[in-house]
């Protein structure tokens, strides 16, 4: 609770001095033109059309906005539990993990505003010489077609989100930590099968809800890659050697009573 209140203090302090409120739409926008360009540089900028593909199916994207609001915190804060409870030598690892790649996103977010692909044609509306081609991307939160749990256009929401703070992706982060995290004490198959699939379904939630480009996502993984660096310097340097001349419990380290 209290990495959640420091991180939460953090991120308001970042939110209210870099976020959307302080940061000039057409600032995050231009960012938002260049992952843009990078990804049709490598021929891998697809967003819109695949969102385009399904919106016709309104249970179908309910589904993704309800997957969206509810996965990324509930699936994140049981493998905290878990480990916590079942695993603590592994815990500690995969919270410092956790904690130092949230840290690096939220540099992320103060040093590159992205607009995401959902507020695109909102701001071409209000901004129609700023614009070089038009953006078809539907925000599926606030379309009155399609359920979900809440939206960013709702006025609590605005207070507390960044509308801006998209690279890195920390659904894709957290999504691949609980991943990573959880598969080195699961052993049937078919939760093996569901971790490592995790992931990849939240790359579909965030891209059909026009929440992210899936370059946010390659920014999230990276986070995680870093942040995985950081836990493992710092476990290793304050934690006393093991018995033996063993060195410190590395995140698959601990023999524990695995998850059926």
């Amino acid at each position: 609770m209290l990495y959640v209140a420091a991180f939460y203090l953090v991120y308001s302090l970042v939110r209210n001095t870099f976020g959307s409120a302080a940061v000039e739409p057409v600032d995050a926008f231009r960012n938002a033109e260049r992952v843009i360009g990078w990804q049709r540089a490598i021929g891998l900028y697809h967003e819109e059309t695949i969102q385009g593909w399904f919106l016709g199916w309104t249970w179908f994207i309910a589904f993704w906005n309800y997957f969206y609001g509810t996965f990324h915190f509930v699936v994140t804060a049981g493998a905290l539990v878990w480990l916590f409870r079942r695993h603590p030598a592994r815990y500690r690892f995969w919270r410092t993990a956790l904690a130092a790649t949230t840290g690096l996103a939220i540099i992320g977010y103060a040093t590159f505003p992205l607009m995401p692909p959902r507020l695109l044609p909102e701001f071409c509306t209000d901004h129609p010489g700023a614009c070089r081609e038009d953006y078809d991307y539907v925000d599926t939160l606030a379309d009155d077609r399609y359920p979900a749990l809440w939206s960013f256009d709702d006025e609590r929401m605005e207070q507390l989100s960044n509308q801006y703070a998209a690279m890195p992706s920390m659904h894709f982060g957290w999504s691949a930590w609980c991943a990573l995290a959880l598969l080195g004490v699961t052993r049937r198959r078919r939760n093996r099968g569901l971790l490592a699939a995790y992931p990849w379904v939240t790359l579909f939630a965030i891209v059909v809800t026009a929440n992210h480009f899936w370059l946010d996502a390659a920014g999230g993984a990276l986070a995680l890659a870093a942040g995985a660096g950081v836990a493992w310097l710092w476990v290793r340097r304050l934690a006393p050697a093991a018995p033996g001349g063993e060195g410190v419990d590395g995140p698959d380290r601990e023999p524990v009573q695995k998850i059926e």
